[in-house]
Formats: C-alpha cells, sequence, structure tokens
C-alpha cells in the first residue's frame, strides 16, 4: 500500500484476553496506526514490538493452548486478579498456612459474573 506523508495517525491501545479452553491469562499492548493511501482508502495495522500483527479483535489466539475461543477485556483485568491479595497482620495459629494459588479460568472471569437478582 503506498502511503502519502503525514496521513498515519497511530493510537495505542492495551487488552487483557483469558483463554476459555485452558484458562490462560495474559495483556497485550498495541500500537494502532490509521492509514490513508494515496487513493484515500483507509486501512488499520496493528504493531506490536515494531511488527505488524494480526488484528487482536477479529480471531484472538491463545498464546498457551493456541485455542481460538479467547474472551477480550479491558486491560488491567488480568493483571488485577494475579495480583495477590494482602496479607493478613496476623493469622490465627490454629489455621494452616495457604498453599500456592494456581489460576483457574473462573478466577479470571469472577469481575464479570453477574449476581443473580
Amino acid at each position: 500500500m503506498s502511503e502519502v506523508a503525514g496521513q498515519i495517525a497511530a493510537v495505542h491501545e492495551s487488552y487483557a484476553f483469558a483463554c476459555m479452553r485452558c484458562g490462560h491469562g495474559w495483556e497485550q499492548s498495541y500500537a494502532i496506526e490509521h492509514h490513508t493511501d494515496t487513493e484515500g482508502h483507509e486501512c488499520v495495522r496493528y504493531v506490536v514490538d515494531g511488527a505488524v500483527v494480526p488484528s487482536p479483535l477479529s480471531r484472538p489466539v491463545c498464546e498457551n493452548c493456541d485455542g481460538h475461543v479467547v474472551r477480550i477485556m479491558r486491560a488491567g483485568q488480568v493483571s488485577s486478579v494475579r495480583r495477590p491479595a494482602p496479607a493478613p497482620e496476623r493469622m490465627p495459629e490454629r489455621l494452616p498456612v495457604p498453599e500456592a494459588h494456581h489460576w483457574h479460568l473462573s478466577d479470571l472471569l469472577h469481575p464479570f459474573q453477574r449476581r443473580a437478582s
């Protein structure tokens, strides 16, 4: 595609993703370039680390299992779920120390579950 100088506008967007197949969650930031060619046609390119990549909105792929059933969320959703809960100031002696938590799909989707009214 030929481009006219000054006809490129770029914005930056970040998205969070959760695979509905394996439960893997991740976040990715994109530079989204809006191009207008010499004939006036517009197109959009998604760029990550200088490389053009497919739109994450069209058919996202899980980076863990290559699954195609991926939920797209606003940025910060995965990192907020992965952030450890603050430790209590003092745990009673009779309670066992909890084991390390392994994240599951339900943990990632918890903020989006609706309560029955």
